[in-house]
């Protein structure tokens, strides 16, 4: 895992010359609405916030920084992740939506956050709800339908029933609803990408799937990297 995370920050950083390359810092994800905040003094730049193999060391779903150099990035393997920029403030958030994380709304607390941490205008944030798994694919149970339904006036919305099944099923849209979510905290729907591509059904030229997916892997799969940065 270690070697693959260096591999991909050299991908990356590409032809650096004599200029330090980039550090990536993640979370141990534990699908909830904790977002960190990447300062200088936290010395991500020196290595601090992950341990000697590569693993973070900070635990939570979401990280925002303003720091040159430092890419923060959650990992996915059907759950959403959502990256942030304000190129004003030079300020950008990951985020790691599954539909525990999505409905406790990180994406809106972490917009928050950017605005009070960085001074950061909802005007001038821009968006991207990457790959995940669709609603295509996503069935979920009553339980969470009704955690939806209660947390927002739009929660209904949010799911369509599966037909023509011998047992009747719920599908969720992760997507929409973190696109929703950005919308709520004032990021203009001009400014969201939604990539739309599910990892549990979408396949290459090959018929392989073209991402990782826990539920199209049935349970063995790796993870994909979403990452974002300020160039230093």
């Amino acid at each position: 895992m270690a070697e693959n995370r260096r591999n991909f920050l050299r991908y990356v950083d590409g032809d650096l010359g004599d200029k330090r390359g980039s550090v990536l810092v993640g979370v141990r994800q534990i699908h909830s609405d904790v977002v960190h905040i990447v300062r200088e003094a936290d010395g991500a730049l020196d290595g601090k916030l992950q341990t000697a193999d590569g693993r973070a060391v900070l635990e939570g779903d979401g990280l925002i920084t303003n720091v040159p150099g430092v890419l923060v990035g959650v990992g996915t393997a059907d759950c959403v992740p959502v990256l942030v920029v304000d190129r004003e403030k030079r300020a950008v958030g990951a985020f790691h939506a599954g539909w525990r994380g999505t409905v406790a709304q990180i994406v809106e607390r972490g917009v928050a956050m950017m605005m009070t941490e960085y001074g950061s205008r909802v005007e001038d944030l821009e968006a991207a709800v990457g790959p995940s798994i669709g609603a295509c694919c996503y069935s979920v149970g009553r339980e969470v339908h009704r955690e939806f339904r209660e947390r927002f006036a739009y929660g209904e919305e949010l799911f369509r029933v599966g037909v023509g099944e011998e047992e009747e099923k719920l599908y969720l849209d992760l997507w929409e609803a973190n696109r929703r979510q950005l919308l709520e905290a004032g990021v203009g729907e001009d400014r969201i990408t939604v990539v739309g591509e599910c990892s549990a059904c979408k396949v290459d030229a090959v018929g392989e799937l073209k991402y990782f997916s826990h539920r199209g892997e049935k349970g063995v799969a790796g993870r994909m990297l979403s990452v974002v940065g300020v160039v230093g």
